[in-house]
């Protein structure tokens, strides 16, 4: 049986553009244009722009918009101002995560979420089961709008040659814009650990408004950004220590033991009523108070073998960990991972090896980012 792949409004961008397509999470998306390195350092160096239209993207719009927000969201929507976006995560009931998810602020009883791709249907299914009574309109727009990111140091000041305003958001703000009598919404944030914007807009207009952009950045070999594919983004979030959903986090990880304790309001709603609990507090609460048995930790291996998701962290034959993703970082030129290891042995500086199958690499824990 055939399952036919959705599309983003940038399908045929990426085709003319010689991009390798795969299926990802049900969509037709490019793994890359050419070299997965060369693209990793074209957005260290100068800029790139990555179609992630695959995500999903959710309006609630309504009188309990907020309140519903902050049950199902472990950080606080509750105080946040307009224009301002918040990262967060979706749990369950055992402190594990649904998924990692940005909420926009639009207005008092408007907001924006944006989630995974792999975990859109999964999502829209668990707000639907834990709604009760809360009264707010909800819509799925991932199949009528198109989302892009553009990362790299050379971005901002590209940017400020036809924007003022864009440029001088501070991180995790945005501004909505009409453009083509459309509105597009740009945030400063990222995937990277550039500094760049993400952009949605609705799908019919998204392909004259990225022309418009590339327009403006050169062109060929010269060009200050351009085309990236998900290959290049997993090497840079991963150099820049970021979580990556079904690797680092998933329905039996806790955010706590990945260090993601940012974004969590612990102990939320306890002093204040009108912003209550969020799902799976209980657990997290405590897990915060006693600490976890395991803790996410970046590992720097000798040589340049890569270690792959699932290999065991052994210390003197003994299994400590495991990781959840590796590379060969292209910026620092040596083979780099995150993994879970017990807490006793995950102080920087702990001497560990990776099982690789064939041999042990030995490997040194690190603080997470890899890369500033």
């Amino acid at each position: 049986m055939t399952t036919t792949l959705l599309q983003t409004p940038f399908h045929d961008v990426h085709v003319n553009h010689g991009g390798k397509m795969v299926d990802f999470a049900g969509w037709s998306m490019p793994l890359h244009y050419g070299s997965i390195i060369d693209e990793h350092h074209q957005t260290r160096n100068s800029g790139s722009l990555f179609d992630v239209s695959h995500m999903g993207r959710f309006r609630f719009k309504g009188r309990d918009a907020r309140r519903f927000l902050d049950f199902v969201c472990t950080r606080q929507i509750f105080g946040m101002s307009d224009g301002q976006a918040r990262y967060s995560m979706v749990c369950n009931e055992d402190g594990g995560v649904k998924d990692d998810v940005l909420v926009y602020r639009l207005g008092e009883s408007e907001y924006m979420m944006v989630c995974n791709a792999s975990n859109r249907l999964k999502l829209i299914d668990h707000f639907a089961d834990v709604r009760g009574d809360h009264v707010f309109k909800f819509t799925d727009e991932t199949e009528s709008t198109g989302m892009v990111a553009v990362q790299g140091p050379k971005v901002m000041e590209l940017i400020s040659n036809f924007s003022s305003e864009i440029p001088t958001l501070k991180r995790y703000r945005f501004t909505v814009k009409n453009l083509l009598i459309a509105k597009v919404m740009i945030s400063r944030t990222g995937y990277t650990g550039e500094d760049g914007v993400e952009i949605i807009l609705p799908g019919k207009f998204a392909n004259k408004a990225v022309d418009m952009l590339m327009k403006n950045v050169g062109s060929g070999d010269d060009a200050a950004i351009k085309p990236a594919g998900l290959g290049a983004r997993d090497s840079l979030r991963l150099e820049a220590g970021m979580a990556l959903y079904g690797h680092e986090i998933t329905e039996e990880i806790d955010p706590v033991s990945a260090n993601l304790g940012f974004a969590i309001k612990f102990n939320k709603g306890d002093d204040n009523p009108e912003i209550g609990r969020f799902i799976g507090q209980d657990v997290i609460d405590r897990l915060h108070t006693e600490g976890t048995a395991r803790r996410l930790v970046g590992l720097v291996l000798e040589g340049r073998r890569a270690a792959r998701q699932h290999m065991d962290v052994v210390i003197n034959g003994t299994i400590v960990g495991e990781v959840t993703s590796g590379c060969l970082s292209p910026t620092l030129g040596t083979s780099i991972a995150m993994a879970y290891v017990d807490a006793a042995n995950a102080d920087p500086g702990t001497t560990v090896e990776v099982d690789l199958g064939r041999q042990q690499i030995p490997a040194t824990v690190t603080t997470l980012p890899f890369t500033a």
